[in-house]
């Protein structure tokens, strides 16, 4: 263990020192803020060594709960950084208590580790006996403190990084502090975003001298009042948080950065440096998650891409194109609980998923088996059951074709088509698809009539009691992680095979597992998107319910272990939700808000 921490701490600082190099010499107020977040990093590593000792004395039980939320606290306030260059320390120090597959070793399980593991320990189970583990598990979580303490040793950065760390930090809370997903046990998120905005306002105090700064950190002192006022995690009013506190000190800080003339980024990302906030119109850049630059889109590219989709030429029989299970009449759905096949007699495995903002997403499919819409292109034309067609008989074709040869030769220059055209083309009109401009949208952005009251309540149910935001993140309501949206999650939630709750059935697909038959990940299913949920249905990966309500209910009674039904592997809480009448029509209300229509032909 100890060789295997050095080796990372290793590379990790090489990976640091050069990143350094490329960027010169540290400006002299960006170097003062490092000098500070090393002085903070030893009162978080302070604070966890006495967690450690509290442990070690055998102290009570809310002593050491006490203790670990001071802990985490001094944590919470370094996050924006920690988070920023060493994401991957970051997790171990803070991430989900769920084990993970190693990405280049499909048998190599990592076990959880970090406060969130802790935590379960001192609030989950409070059976003594059963936390023979707790002090192993802080004594890790310590050593990944000293990780991070090393490579922030070595750590240099700018200006410009510092500001866009911390409009990242702000969104960060938007979309997992204040929702539980940082702290589903001690239920004390508020008081753990008032302290990552107090993170905020201390390196602030680095770029004194103007109005602007003041007004920003007024706006962290009011949202720190706010957020302290509320005596119930559940209860919290989220979304006046965003709207008045966050968002407007998200902005701020881009205000500021560019009065104190810090430049912004260019580089592909999946949110764009220039975001003011979370929910602006245009910031989430699709062509992030091509396969490189040669595969960016632009508009003819995209117009070809249509005429494809729509062309059934891809098809083995020429009658099928991609339209034919992705209307736009139904959100690019096809309405059906699971499609027809190509033949037009049997039926697929699994529903069809929107393609509506299926380019925001860095793994498509329901078990996630391909990166890239290129990929899932090629996927879907030449499988049996749904296209059954090639892309070598394709290519041979369109070659053929005057007119397709034409449009392919303006697109990619001269010589003949490739398959690589083919799937890219089609991929680029997928990438135009992105629809981020519902009610919703338009009441993050300042339009206060655009949402009821009833909405509203839904919003802070789903972000609050219900839970729902810990998987469908904010903004995308899908299960890419903000604030990089680098990486998406399977959740295994133990979905029937059939409505009837006296006598449910367990679905008989096994989802990711089918890949690479890791235990681990049998049931397991991407998480998709809520955005234009309205219009999808029927819903979950086989359909098996045809209404929202019955979705609200099916996670009201704890998912499949709800309906007892074998679940060992169960991701999702398998807790009731106990909610009231009111707060079940509040959520459907709320999640048709997040329709946008904006994409019919």
């Amino acid at each position: 263990m100890n060789r295997l921490y050095k080796q990372v701490i290793a590379i990790v600082g090489g990976i640091s020192i050069l990143f350094a190099a490329c960027l010169g010499d540290a400006q002299p107020t960006a170097a003062r803020v490092i000098a500070d977040y090393r002085k903070e990093l030893e009162r978080v590593a302070a604070e966890t060594a006495q967690l450690q000792q509290a442990v070690q004395q055998h102290n009570a039980l809310p002593a050491l709960q006490q203790q670990f939320r001071k802990a985490r606290a001094a944590y919470k306030k370094v996050e924006w950084l920690a988070e920023y260059y060493f994401p991957y320390t970051a997790k171990k120090i803070n991430g989900p208590a769920l084990p993970e597959v190693e990405a280049d070793e499909k048998n190599v399980i990592i076990q959880p580790e970090g406060f969130q593991v802790v935590e379960e320990s001192l609030f989950g189970d409070k059976d003594e006996q059963k936390r023979a583990g707790l002090l192993e598990q802080v004594e890790v979580l310590h050593a990944n403190i000293g990780r991070l303490r090393y490579v922030a040793a070595q750590q240099e950065t700018t200006d410009a990084h510092i500001f866009d760390a911390l409009r990242l930090e702000v969104f960060r809370i938007i979309s997992l502090g204040i929702t539980s997903f940082d702290s589903p046990l001690a239920d004390n998120s508020l008081e753990e975003a008032a302290a990552a905005l107090q993170g905020i306002q201390h390196v602030l105090s680095f770029y004194p001298g103007d109005k602007q700064n003041k007004r920003v950190v007024e706006t962290i002192e009011q949202a720190i009042r706010f957020v302290r006022s509320s005596t119930s995690v559940d209860r919290f009013d989220r979304m006046k948080f965003i709207t008045q506190y966050l968002n407007p000190l998200s902005a701020s800080l881009l205000s500021l950065q560019k009065e104190l003339s810090i430049p912004l980024f260019t580089e592909p990302r999946a949110l764009a440096a220039r975001a003011a906030t979370l929910f602006e119109k245009g910031i989430f850049q699709p062509d992030f998650y091509t396969p490189g630059m040669q595969a960016y889109s632009n508009p003819q590219k995209v117009k070809l891409g249509e005429k494809l989709f729509y062309d059934g030429i891809l098809s083995g029989d020429g009658k099928r194109s991609c339209a034919g299970c992705h209307a736009p009449s139904k959100a690019f759905t096809d309405g059906l609980t699971t499609s027809f096949s190509v033949n037009g007699r049997a039926t697929l495995r699994r529903n069809a998923p929107t393609l509506l903002n299926a380019a925001l997403q860095p793994a498509l499919f329901y078990d996630m088996r391909v990166n890239y819409l290129e990929d899932q292109a090629k996927d879907v034309i030449s499988n049996r059951d749904e296209m059954h067609g090639s892309l070598e008989n394709t290519v041979r074709h369109l070659n053929g074709n005057s007119e397709y040869k034409k449009l392919f030769s303006g697109v990619f220059g001269g010589g003949a088509v490739t398959e690589m055209h083919v799937k890219n083309a089609i991929a680029a009109y997928v990438r135009s698809l992105v629809r981020l401009n519902a009610r919703f949208d338009a009441y993050m952005n300042g339009r206060s009539t655009a949402m009821t009251q009833l909405e509203i309540d839904g919003f802070n149910v789903f972000t609050g009691r219900a839970r729902c935001a810990t998987c469908h993140f904010i903004p995308l309501f899908n299960g890419s992680n903000p604030p990089r949206f680098d990486k998406i999650d399977a959740e295994v939630i133990g979905v029937p095979a059939n409505r009837d709750t006296l006598h449910p059935a367990a679905d008989g697909d096994d989802g990711k597992y089918n890949l690479y038959k890791i235990p681990l990940h049998k049931g397991a299913f991407k998480t998709p998107t809520l955005r234009n949920i309205e219009l999808t249905g029927p819903y979950m990966h086989n359909g098996v319910f045809p209404t929202l309500e019955e979705v609200v209910e099916f996670y009201n009674r704890g998912g499949g272990a709800g309906l007892k039904l074998e679940a060992e592997n169960q991701t999702l809480s398998t807790n009731r939700l106990d909610l009231t009448a009111y707060e079940k029509e509040s959520l459907v209300v709320f999640m048709k808000a997040l329709t946008d229509s904006s994409y019919t032909k």
